[in-house]
């Protein structure tokens, strides 16, 4: 039992899709990877990954970055930032530095550096304030406050 609303995640979020109720790693990596399967199923996929929560998992959907759809691609770099695995982050910061990566992509990729919570990349978002989109300059500001935060005192207190 858990405290859980229904169709809340245990990220405690409301995912656009259902992550898949079985299948194997090797199906899930197939569908996430299958162009022209539906972008629902793919989602589920990815989701899917996320719950798995291992290394394996977050180098799986590392390696979907490849994908045409910017929407799945952001919504990659969205679970990495929710899994706070750091072996995402060579894959992030590729995300964020490359100028001809979709904004949405990048701004996310940013962000989610940010709830990792390695403050090896710091040097990196400090880069990227002064993106010329504000999207992901901002978001580089925002992942920075997030790091800064989770050094202070208040982070110490702070209950889930």
């Amino acid at each position: 039992m858990t405290d859980r609303a229904p169709g809340v995640s245990q990220y405690g979020s409301v995912d656009p899709a259902p992550p898949q109720p079985d299948g194997t790693f090797l199906e899930w990596q197939t569908t996430l990877m299958d162009e022209d399967a539906p972008m629902f199923q793919r989602m589920r996929t990815v989701f899917s990954f996320r719950n798995h929560g291992s290394d394996e998992a977050c180098l799986a959907l590392c390696g979907a970055f490849v994908t045409s759809s910017a929407l799945l691609r952001h919504e990659l770099a969205y679970v990495l930032g929710q899994m706070q695995n750091s072996v995402a982050l060579p894959t992030l910061i590729e995300r964020l530095s490359d100028p001809n990566e979709h904004i949405m992509v990048r701004h996310e990729a940013a962000e989610a550096m940010g709830a990792i919570g390695d403050r090896s990349v710091k040097h990196v978002l400090e880069t990227h304030m002064k993106d010329p989109h504000p999207e992901v300059a901002e978001s580089c500001e925002v992942a920075l406050d997030l790091l800064n935060w989770c050094d202070s005192a208040q982070w110490e207190q702070t209950t889930w």
